[in-house]
């Protein structure tokens, strides 16, 4: 019976997150996912695929903190909510209202050798889900599109099969792991229920160059984009793993039963 795997979280976009056996649904996606991130001097979002050293970046959640740290670094905390320093910031097309956190800007400046900030989107900031493939309210934090990333456990082993050498999930970054499907069950979800909380299965994810940084040691590469060209390119894009949003809130746990909705 397919059911959950694994939960991941991601505090900071683009940024090492933590795995975890059960996490709250709110309103942007899993709590505290996402809702921080680095921008340039001017205000643009910084990721993986132009500074790879940020998947050396570590978080831990220590109480109401966010722990940040990196090797030959030593930690800074920030809270889990910020609301001071406002000014306007971009994430691919939108512009949004964020927090600058001083102490964690001063921090990512020195481990990046160059002025950036660490920001925060603020409760009362609602960035909106693309509306082609969305409905009215959906809203997320500094993820790229859509609040959750869901594969299979069974993808990644057909992928694994293909490889040279085989790799992590952790490469493709995914909110929600499941077990016991075929290889990419999840192309087909367009309502399921995990657990408590039900979701919709919005667009398949077209895979970037984050996916060619090893999490643990920063080098890039070409796999696995080189052999997911193989199989599984289409529209001049190769995909993994299903884009979602949700439609309820609650808990979701590892061991969640997943149950499609049919018509």
């Amino acid at each position: 019976m397919a059911h959950v795997s694994g939960l991941y979280v991601y505090p900071i976009k683009s940024c090492r997150g933590f795995r975890v056996s059960e996490w709250a649904v709110v309103e942007r996606g899993f709590f505290a996912d996402r809702r921080w991130m680095i921008v340039d001097r001017e205000g643009h979002f910084v990721t993986q695929r132009e500074l790879k050293q940020l998947s050396q970046v570590h978080t831990k959640l220590e109480g109401d903190t966010l722990s940040i740290w990196a090797p030959g670094y030593s930690s800074v905390l920030v809270p889990l909510h910020h609301d001071a320093l406002p000014r306007m910031v971009r994430v691919w097309k939108d512009r949004v209202q964020a927090c600058v956190h001083p102490e964690g800007s001063a921090w990512f400046s020195k481990f990046l050798g160059a002025p950036h900030e660490l920001v925060y989107m603020p409760d009362g900031e609602r960035r909106l889900v693309n509306p082609a493939r969305a409905r009215a309210g959906d809203i997320l934090g500094f993820a790229d599109a859509y609040p959750f990333l869901l594969i299979s456990e069974a993808s990644l082993a057909d992928l694994n099969a293909r490889l040279p050498s085989p790799i992590g999930m952790d490469r493709f970054r995914p909110n929600i792991v499941i077990a016991d499907t075929d290889p990419f069950a999840e192309d087909e979800y367009r309502e399921v229920w995990l657990g408590e909380v039900s979701f919709r299965g919005v667009k398949r994810c077209d895979r970037c160059s984050v996916t060619t940084v090893d999490p643990a040691t920063g080098e890039r590469g070409k796999e696995p984009l080189k052999t997911l060209a193989t199989y599984r390119l289409r529209d001049k894009k190769v995909w993994f793993g299903m884009n979602m949003i949700h439609d309820s809130v609650g808990t979701l746990r590892v061991g969640d039963v997943l149950r499609q909705i049919t018509a």
